[in-house]
């Protein structure tokens, strides 16, 4: 049998060495942080081909337009900006990760049988990625999701609550 004395040495060195190897580093930023922004004119695509409701596949109209982008980064997973749209509205972007995210409200979206119209969320989500999807920071083409959705109840839909929600897959192309 070993001391006691030997068993404790034993599990603190142990604990010691897991404690001190197991500690991931924190995210640490390259010196250019600007190196993920985007910046400049982009085609931007929402394709209706494949857009779903209710996780069914259906056909939208395809919506194209011409985005410009400005954006900064204090590291490289937190960047800030702003876009606008050649369709008359602009709104704040921010990543999370390698995520970008634009917000912003559709007026008279949703229209009722009865004629009243209803305002839509709009999500934009996007990243930047190589010709076979794979995430790829620096790429002049980012692809993702476009995904809008009505507000509850509208149109007399008792039926839960459940809200129109439209996802179209959605990519931005730089063209200056």
């Amino acid at each position: 049998m070993r001391p006691l004395s030997t068993v404790v040495s034993a599990t603190l060195a142990g604990a010691a060495l897991i404690v001190g190897t197991g500690t991931a580093p924190l995210a640490q930023a390259t010196g250019d942080n600007d190196a993920n922004a985007i910046k400049g004119t982009y085609a931007a695509t929402s394709d209706g081909t494949y857009a779903t409701t209710d996780y069914a596949f259906h056909n939208e109209a395809t919506v194209r337009s011409t985005w410009t982008i400005t954006s900064t980064c204090t590291t490289d997973l937190h960047c800030t900006g702003q876009m606008s749209s050649d369709q008359g509205w602009s709104a704040p972007l921010h990543t999370e990760g390698h995520d970008w995210y634009v917000d912003h409200d559709v007026p008279n979206w949703q229209t009722c049988p009865d004629g009243t119209s209803f305002t839509g969320h709009q999500t934009f989500i996007f990243h930047p990625a190589n010709a076979n999807g794979v995430t790829q920071i620096g790429s002049p083409y980012l692809e993702g999701r476009d995904k809008t959705v009505g507000p509850r109840y509208a149109c007399g839909t008792y039926w839960y609550g459940k809200p129109l929600t439209v996802v179209m897959q959605f990519r931005l192309d730089k063209i200056g």
